[in-house]
């Protein structure tokens, strides 16, 4: 019978809180370094938090892949291609939500692709976070379910390896740097430029490039690879400090050799390099056996556990939720006096929050910014305790 692991469900549960506080600050041009994304290599902690999650599912398909596979091939393929198809499906209609949107006085429908006020191509962004969740999750549970563990190990080795010299053959100049990334050219020809991401600037305009495009996949599927590692070891070592104490070894050597590899591979969210695979995984694997220890040997637990618990019982509904509300509410115009040429400003409900309730606390702009993003937590928090006393669990 397996061991219930609380700590899991706690370290989900806290990467899903920190996702919800860098995704929902008060204002993108007021953050605190630390909650900032790092501007092309190196990792700051919110460039810890993807690749945790994505941890995260790895560890729980541990959990749940022998009961798949002893139920057979025709079960296992039903609910593989089901939760990717509606995690996927989710993450497009988040995109391109709320399908609709204000033309001036209008509200007008907002169409799948367009011709903007530039004349550049635009239109809703294919892939996202959840996007990649879901192809992520899918390609390591068939690399699982055919290789095993030994297979999946090399596997893993061979993508990460794999990966690096992609990226050197497909520019041996520069490799590594926004424009010389072999990656946005395959996702232009692939997705088109009208459905990636424009938020990545450069001299202060943006450029076309997608940060959860489909070459930088293949050392996130590497992550749950790694995770799925890690949650089978704790399943099989069960809760004995030899267990614990390897979990910290592994974490420490990772983080060395991540470091290591950076000096020819840079650490890199935006493009997911292998080194940033290994240095992050590290990271969660310190990370999460801290927790036990703290967690299941010394019972340190009460209610910072149960405040991280509950929204690790439903991550992807309240992770949903925290992008369709601001996207919702963003329909509904609150005046706020005229631009400088005289054209009426308006704020949405949580906009006009963050002006009037959270800005006004201090003078340094981060501090309101921050305040605002910790009361969507807050809010986000209420939502999941409440479905948690009532046992409603949304899953896919």
């Amino acid at each position: 019978m397996k061991e219930r692991f609380y700590s899991l469900d706690v370290f989900r549960g806290a990467t899903v809180a920190l996702m919800i506080l860098v995704n929902n600050p008060g204002s993108w041009s007021h953050i605190y370094s630390p909650l900032e994304h790092a501007p092309w290599h190196g990792a700051t902690p919110t460039d810890l938090v993807f690749p945790f999650f994505l941890f995260a599912v790895g560890n729980a398909l541990a959990f749940v892949m022998p009961r798949l596979e002893a139920a057979g091939e025709g079960v296992f393929w039903r609910k593989i291609l089901k939760r990717t198809f509606l995690i996927f499906f989710i993450g497009l209609m988040l995109n391109w939500m709320p399908f609709v949107k204000w033309d001036n006085d209008h509200i007008v429908f907002k169409p799948w692709q367009y011709i903007d006020a530039d004349g550049n191509p635009a239109g809703v962004r294919i892939l996202g976070v959840l996007q990649r969740i879901a192809l992520a999750y899918f390609f390591a549970s068939v690399i699982i379910h055919f290789f095993k563990i030994r297979g999946a190990f090399v596997a893993a080795g061979v993508i990460l390896l794999g990966y690096w010299f992609l990226c050197v053959a497909g520019n041996p100049a520069d490799p590594f740097s926004l424009h010389g990334w072999f990656g946005t050219n395959v996702d232009k020809a692939i997705l088109g430029d009208a459905h990636m991401y424009h938020g990545e600037l450069e001299n202060g305009k943006p450029v076309v490039f997608d940060p959860e495009g489909l070459m930088s996949l293949f050392a996130a599927v590497v992550q749950v690879i790694f995770g799925y590692f890690a949650g089978d070891y704790i399943m099989k070592k069960g809760k004995t400090h030899e267990m614990v104490n390897g979990l910290f070894v592994a974490g420490c050597v990772l983080v060395f050799a991540g470091f290591c590899w950076d000096m020819v591979f840079p650490i890199n969210k935006k493009i997911w390099t292998s080194s940033y695979t290994i240095y992050t995984t590290g990271l969660a694997l310190l990370t999460l056996s801290v927790m036990i220890y703290i967690i299941e040997f010394k019972n340190w637990r009460g209610w910072w556990s149960k405040f991280f618990d509950v929204f690790g019982k439903n991550p992807l509904f309240i992770f949903v939720l925290s992008g369709v509300l601001p996207r919702l509410l963003a329909l509904i115009r609150i005046p706020n006096g005229l631009n400088p040429q005289g054209k009426p400003l308006y704020l949405s409900p949580f906009g006009w929050f963050y002006e009037h309730i959270c800005k006004p606390v201090s003078s340094n702009l981060n501090n309101g910014s921050l305040l605002y993003a910790i009361c969507m937590i807050l809010f986000m928090w209420l939502i999941v305790w409440w479905m948690d006393k009532k046992k409603i669990y949304v899953k896919v």
